[in-house]
């Protein structure tokens, strides 16, 4: 009877703790599972198991975003596969830890860097060039605006002195050239009036120039015969997501209020400062009559 008993509790524990370790799963399991859909969803030219390592070391690299809900994670590395857009030391995209305050939870926001914008608009097929400069303040810099445009840049590598702008320029196919300039102000100015949290994230501190460049990019892109199709890829930039289903590609805009929340320092694992009231506002709505407006005005 008695070992009857113990056989009984034994199997009533072993069945508890399978049920327990089938329920802890996590982020890295998931990902794996996952790997058909990102298949699906991936360019021809990337590997899907290439991209679930990437994927995996990512996180293994910053474990502040192991502590995003899986849902918002999983849905930044599906517009990151969609995109065709590696994560991580590429400089491709990021994946920012975001606490979203109004909810309690830890979401992952989708950020296109500098180098993805320049890779999907070169994909576009409508360009012949594009590229972007820092503008230091000894270099030999003039803009000429009026019935004729006209950009010429020497650069002092002697003494390059202070940071000063960033301008971009595209060569479309058929020899029209374009091009924008933004001073390092404007560039700091847009950043802060368009931040999530009160001070800038890991990627604008450690990568400053990069999205300096990607900013002026973006202002570039009015000028561009770019497509809907890419409109609505660069749209995703600075979301969050999340999959509709397990069994799908197809991903969902996370809701978040701007300002309504704050960046997870990735070295220190604290949250900054949190956003006042005063800074909080809803975030915008992109549909296809405001797509490259608000493309303009929300990127970081």
């Amino acid at each position: 009877m008695g070992t009857t008993t113990a056989k009984n509790s034994l199997t009533a524990n072993n069945g508890t703790t399978a049920v327990a370790e089938k329920k802890q799963k996590t982020i890295f399991d998931v990902i794996q599972a996952g790997a058909k859909q990102f298949a699906t969803a991936l360019p021809k030219h990337i590997n899907s198991d290439r991209f679930v390592r990437i994927a995996i070391t990512t996180i293994r690299q910053n474990p502040k975003l192991a502590k995003c809900s899986q849902e918002s994670l999983l849905g930044a590395l599906m517009v990151s596969a969609q995109l065709g857009l590696e994560p991580g030391t590429l400089g491709q995209c990021y994946l920012i830890p975001f606490e979203n305050k109004k909810a309690g939870t830890v979401e992952c926001q989708f950020q296109i860097g500098y180098k993805g914008l320049i890779e999907l608009l070169r994909r576009s097929g409508q360009l012949s060039d594009i590229y972007s400069y820092t503008v230091y303040e000894n270099d030999d810099f003039n803009i000429e605006y009026g019935l004729s445009r006209t950009l010429t840049h020497k650069p002092n590598f002697d003494e390059r002195g202070e940071i000063k702008g960033f301008y971009a320029v595209a060569i479309l196919k058929d020899g029209a050239k374009a091009f924008e300039y933004m001073t390092k102000d404007e560039v700091v100015k847009h950043e802060e009036k368009y931040r999530k949290g009160s001070y800038k994230n890991d990627v604008w501190n450690k990568n400053f120039e990069e999205m300096a460049q990607k900013t002026v990019v973006k202002k570039l892109l009015k000028w561009l015969p770019v497509s809907v199709e890419f409109l609505e890829m660069a749209a995703k930039d600075e979301k969050s997501f999340k999959v509709v289903d397990d069994k799908s590609t197809e991903v969902q805009e996370i809701e978040i209020l701007e300002n309504n929340g704050d960046i997870i320092n990735a070295e220190t694992g604290e949250f900054i400062e949190e956003a006042t009231e005063d800074n909080k506002s809803p975030k915008k709505q992109i549909n296809d009559d405001t797509m490259v407006q608000g493309l303009f005005e929300n990127n970081k």
